[in-house]
């Protein structure tokens, strides 16, 4: 296997993680469980050749075109392929709603990519709270952590192998980003996950992990805290705070440019904003930028 290339992880004799490294901008990862007969896949990818090669990874792994899609997230690396799946795609209904509302929004972001033929696909079946799909021989859980990484999350556990798909709740060897969502709600999502007691971790970008990944997590969640309260109480914007900051131990992880952004996130719940509201995406799109002098890091896909 090249650096690089998607690969298949099996987790257990009918649970499957579909892995893109290196898990930066644009590359998620994904997951199906099938017992032979019925499949579903959690999420899709950002394009139509990555989209076209999950697809092939699942049907070499001898399972069927999954009956159902999970999307743990509306943003389009992990919803862009719904379509060419032609099933039911399942979400929580505020994933449904951003999916169709900001559409094609990486291509804005990113508009040089080869994106492919891409229809922007909402979820058949929304829950608001948790929902349990029986199907794939299983039982797979659904549990809506509240506003974390974005509204609509989506936590995927599967009880009787112990494993979880955490969608961007978490990203192994990356940098969190809450702006769409909350960082106190990040902090509950992650005694969610501990709750569940998993002992296999998917996480939403980045290598398998196991549960030690949420508190990784959490530590940066709380630096982010600290450097938000004390930069918000000198007044000093969210980039200037960001190009001030010494990251210390997560230096070395992908896209520290998130910084900015979730800073943004930071202020504005410092500033009494509802968790999950809307914040001024293009400013902090514009400050990560700045933090990459003056451009956006490259899309992967």
């Amino acid at each position: 296997m090249s650096a690089g290339e998607p690969y298949t992880l099996q987790l257990a004799d009918d649970v499957h993680a579909y892995v893109q490294p290196d898990g930066g901008w644009c590359l998620n990862n994904a997951g199906f469980v099938s017992d032979g007969t019925t499949t579903l896949l959690v999420d899709t990818a950002a394009t139509q050749r990555r989209t076209e090669a999950l697809a092939a990874a699942i049907t070499a792994s001898g399972a069927p075109r999954p009956s159902y899609v999970v999307n743990t997230h509306h943003h389009g690396d992990h919803t862009y392929g719904n379509a060419h799946f032609a099933t039911t795609v399942v979400s929580h209904a505020d994933c449904r709603k951003e999916a169709l509302a900001s559409g094609h929004h990486l291509e804005l972001i990113w508009p040089g990519t080869d994106y492919g033929d891409i229809k922007i696909t909402g979820a058949d079946l929304t829950y608001t709270d948790r929902m349990t799909l029986h199907t794939a021989g299983t039982d797979v859980e659904l549990l809506h952590p509240g506003a974390a990484h974005t509204i609509g999350d989506s936590i995927v556990w599967l009880p009787h192998r112990r494993i979880v798909f955490t969608g961007d709740l978490v990203f192994e060897g990356g940098t969190p980003f809450f702006l769409m969502g909350s960082l106190s709600g990040s902090l509950r999502a992650l005694e969610l996950l501990r709750d569940l007691g998993a002992e296999t971790v998917v996480p939403g970008h980045g290598k398998v992990t196991d549960p030690s990944a949420f508190d990784r997590t959490e530590r940066y969640v709380r630096f982010v805290a600290g450097v938000a309260e004390k930069a918000h109480a000198a007044g000093r914007t969210p980039l200037e705070a960001a190009r001030e900051t010494d990251l210390g131990e997560f230096a070395e992880w992908q896209e520290s440019e998130r910084l900015v952004a979730n800073l943004h996130r930071a202020y504005a719940e410092l500033d009494g904003l509802l968790e999950g509201a809307p914040v001024d995406s293009i400013a902090a799109f514009g400050d990560m930028a700045a933090m990459n002098g003056g451009r956006m890091v490259a899309c992967h896909a």
